[in-house]
């Protein structure tokens, strides 16, 4: 009998976990979504409640503080995003690695930077809030053609 009742609260506990990962997972996707939307809204103030103070991103032109991203949103006109192939993956409990792909319509600075983009952000849990802590993207390059 004791068995039976460790066995049903060990498969309870599982059940739970699973769950719970399951909701933070489609969290992690829901900021990342939200975080993207307050960039190409250019609303400053939300996107700061989206992502961590200490924000550090790399890109091909470098590395970024937050204040960098505001002055990059300043000078990105993004039309339009595409967000697919989410993978949400866990290191411990509070903190999420999400890679996906950014299809996007955009120019900065009046230069074209519009493409597929390889993309991955990690998330970290405080004070009950998801918070990005960290965010790259690479533009994935055009196919070339096969000399002969």
């Amino acid at each position: 009998m004791r068995r039976m009742i460790i066995s049903t609260m060990i498969a309870l506990l599982t059940t739970v976990a699973v769950s719970t990962e399951a909701q933070d997972k489609d969290a992690i996707i829901a900021k990342e979504k939200a975080a993207w939307q307050a960039f190409k809204d250019k609303k400053a103030d939300e996107f700061k409640k989206l992502v961590s103070a200490d924000l550090a991103t790399v890109y091909s032109d470098g590395m970024h503080s937050m204040q960098d991203e505001l002055d990059i949103m300043a000078k990105t006109d993004l039309k339009s995003f595409d967000l697919t192939g989410f993978n949400v993956t866990f290191a411990g409990s509070d903190t999420a690695m999400i890679t996906y792909k950014a299809t996007i319509q955009s120019t900065t600075g009046g230069k074209d930077t519009s493409g597929t983009y390889n993309a991955g952000s990690v998330w970290h849990m405080a004070n009950g809030q998801w918070m990005a802590i960290f965010h790259t993207d690479s533009k994935v390059a055009p196919p070339t053609s096969p000399t002969g």
